[in-house]
């Protein structure tokens, strides 16, 4: 498979800058498999296609403020890192530029003093590997002096901070927001309560790899980068009682995707576990868990439009992309949702 099967043309105009003005008033296309349609609702209608019974799995992660705008000490240059991954108590893996300020030993300043950084080495693909100092309690001084890593295609700025969370978030970690649960609201889960539809929750921290454009043009050439995920007992075996029962899993976004096939077992039993996945999921790929899928629309030639693809079939996900393109749905992370039966 070719990097260029993968590519669509979007009007710039249609990357959205802002969340919608309630969360589920964004537009939904619904993307019907059996029957092979196509149709325009709005997020706050999902409910119409879910039974009791059905299983939404949610991705509880949180996004900190992960983009550190500061200095080096002594000689002032400014400095950008974003959080990645923490590796030990007070020790990151970050991205940066520029880079060339950046070696092993160099020391950075960010909020006037209240958060340190000393380079402790070079680690993969020029990712830093550093070490924080601070008085008191580091996510305390980071929301002090962080702000939200907001995609590189958004160039408005956030007034409200909670919009690039979901309602659900619980576990700090996220690089970024998984955005197919920006739609939900307490309405929503409240209809979807009273159909007696199960909802569980898994984490998966989101990465900026989730971001990174794929440059090999053969597609299984790409290197997948890795995300934290965890998933209780008690969520597997609400999901494997859902499978049982005939009863279908319903997975809100890529992210709880990704980790539901790497929990499952040959026979589709998702088991309880914790640690890193690299599931790199692309057409021909067989779903051994989700039946269903909420996500939004993702940018193209990304891993992303890859898994949603493998999931519909690619020529009908690019038949759905571009019937929103036509109808001007509003695209990536603040963008209009998908809901693929």
């Amino acid at each position: 498979m070719k990097l260029k099967d993968f590519s669509y043309e979007l009007p710039e105009r249609l990357i959205a800058q802002n969340p919608a003005q309630k969360r589920d008033m964004s537009r939904l296309l619904v993307v019907n498999r059996n029957n092979d349609t196509l149709e325009h609702k709005h997020f706050k209608e999902i409910s119409q296609y879910l039974e009791s019974g059905d299983c939404l799995v949610i991705n509880n992660t949180r996004v900190i403020p992960a983009r550190l705008l500061g200095e080096k000490e002594k000689t002032g240059g400014k400095i950008e890192f974003v959080l990645l991954k923490r590796l030990e108590k007070d020790t990151w893996e970050v991205i940066l530029k520029p880079g060339k300020i950046a070696k092993p030993g160099s020391r950075f300043v960010f909020g006037e003093g209240l958060l340190k950084a000393e380079i402790l080495e070079i680690g993969e693909e020029g990712n830093r590997i550093v070490k924080f100092d601070y008085d008191g309690v580091f996510e305390q001084v980071l929301d002090k002096v962080g702000i939200m890593p907001l995609p590189p295609y958004i160039h408005a700025s956030l007034e409200d901070r909670e919009r690039y969370q979901t309602i659900y978030s619980k576990i700090n970690g996220s690089a970024a927001a998984p955005t197919a649960g920006l739609h939900f609201t307490p309405e929503v889960f409240e209809t979807l309560a009273q159909k007696g539809v199960k909802v569980v929750e898994l984490t998966l921290h989101v990465g900026l790899g989730t971001f990174r454009p794929v440059k090999t043009e053969n597609i299984l050439e790409h290197h997948m980068h890795k995300e934290a995920y965890s998933i209780s007992p008690e969520a597997c075996d609400i999901i494997n009682q859902t499978k049982e029962a005939g009863k279908r899993v319903v997975a809100v976004g890529t992210t709880s995707v990704r980790v539901l096939e790497t929990c499952s077992d040959e026979s589709g039993k998702v088991l309880p576990s914790q640690g890193e996945t690299d599931i790199f999921i692309y057409p021909g790929y067989t779903f051994k868990v989700v039946d269903t899928l909420v996500t939004n629309f993702h940018l193209p030639e990304s891993t992303l439009i890859m898994l949603v693809s493998a999931f519909a079939g690619k020529d009908r996900i690019m038949r759905a992309y571009q019937e929103a393109i036509n109808a001007e749905y509003r695209f990536f992370s603040f963008g209009d949702a998908m809901l693929i039966l």
